[in-house]
């Protein structure tokens, strides 16, 4: 294992931003600890291990307040963003059918910047997904979703932010519409969620995305991205509890009695919960914003730093440590090349053509002069061909 480990990118160096979300060897240290001593127990056994359901409970009430949910809101956790996109989608199809059973096929509206798990969520649900051109800025575009919606259309979404070039959807316009056409509203923070609240501490103006607008019905949010968890922990939150039942299975047809179950699987790992739990307990709120504060001093050198490379572009105006950036001139492929040469993960985009960076965590600060210096010299070097 060792050995073919020894050929994985060594993202402790910085050399990608991508798949590993770090917040610090300390951070790292209290997930694993977590996550050990509940390494064997099964989340769906809360009978057997009630601390497991203590540890779901608190996080869950901790990621709803920080989302600006209101006391009667509710949520579960699950493995993934795409899980949680799922559930969401899932929610909204159960609350068209009490007010049209008749409906075949819902329809949801998306911007094309969307993530793929609503197309996921829409072939296992039987949900027809139909994308929307963006703005000139890469946001969504809310008039394009409006000529989309039909009467079998039951949800519209955005983004906090979307993954391709880290802005944020309009999402109180995208509710705007919602509310008038009586949709509803979803929105994937799973990139943002745990991020934006604090980097708004820190002083920086994101937009606003949350239960806060009116319209919003349900987020998705990742606690293993921005909350630096173990992998495998996300969470689906709603504004009423009154969903709940879209969302918890129950089943009592059966020689054992009753089962109820939130999530997909049933059998579930307690360790990412308990690596979730410990990790926003070390931290608290001042820990998360000294870290946002730290991360955004690292994008805004990384985004000083590449406008000032002649030639390289940033795609778009993140509002959000998610980065893009593109050549004007210079061969983007055999940039591409010289960067993987010396030693760089480097992985493209298709609209625009760019090199995507993803997201911006603290292994990537100590790196930021290296990294640019790095792409001097590839440029340098493709013009030369």
């Amino acid at each position: 294992m060792k050995q073919a480990k020894a050929r994985d990118v060594d993202w402790r160096s910085g050399k990608t931003n991508f798949y590993v979300q770090f917040g610090g060897d300390d951070v790292l240290e209290v997930a694993r600890q977590a996550a050990d001593l509940f390494f064997s127990e099964n989340a769906h056994g809360v009978a057997a291990f009630p601390s497991v359901e203590r540890l779901q409970t608190d996080v869950v009430a901790w990621l709803l307040d920080l989302v600006e949910a209101g006391p009667m809101a509710d949520g579960c956790l699950t493995a993934s963003g795409s899980e949680s996109i799922l559930f969401c989608l899932k929610a909204a199809r159960d609350w068209s059918r009490t007010r049209r059973p008749d409906l075949a096929i819902p329809k949801v509206v998306v911007p094309r910047s969307a993530h793929p798990a609503f197309d996921k969520a829409g072939g296992l649900l039987g949900i027809e997904v139909v994308r929307t051109p963006l703005r000139a800025d890469l946001r969504a575009d809310v008039e394009a979703m409006r000529r989309q919606i039909c009467a079998r259309t039951i949800l519209v979404a955005g983004s906090a932010p979307q993954f391709g070039h880290g802005v944020v959807d309009p999402i109180p316009e995208i509710a705007a519409l919602a509310i008038e056409t009586n949709l509803w509203v979803h929105v994937d923070a799973c990139v943002g969620a745990l991020f934006a609240p604090f980097a708004r501490a820190a002083g920086a103006t994101i937009p606003p995305f949350d239960f806060s607008i009116d319209g919003v019905r349900s987020i998705s949010a990742d606690i293993h991205k921005y909350g630096f968890g173990a992998k495998g922990a996300s969470a689906a939150l709603f504004r009423h509890s009154c969903w709940r039942p879209s969302y918890v299975f129950t089943f009592d047809d059966w020689p054992i009695g009753s089962y109820a179950s939130s999530g997909l699987a049933g059998t579930r790992s307690a360790a990412p919960i308990a690596a979730a739990w410990a990790v926003m307990r070390y931290l608290g709120h001042d820990g998360y914003v000294r870290i946002a504060r730290q991360i955004l001093e690292a994008f805004g050198r990384l985004r000083d730093g590449l406008e000032a490379i002649e030639g390289i572009e940033v795609v778009g105006d993140p509002d959000l440590p998610v980065l893009a950036w593109r050549s004007a001139d210079a061969p983007l492929d055999a940039i591409v090349s010289a960067m993987t040469r010396r030693g760089w993960f480097v992985r493209t985009m298709t609209t625009p053509r760019a090199v995507h960076m993803g997201m911006i965590t603290l292994h990537q600060a100590p790196v930021v002069d290296a990294y640019l210096e790095s792409l001097r010299e590839s440029v340098a070097e493709s013009r030369a061909r």
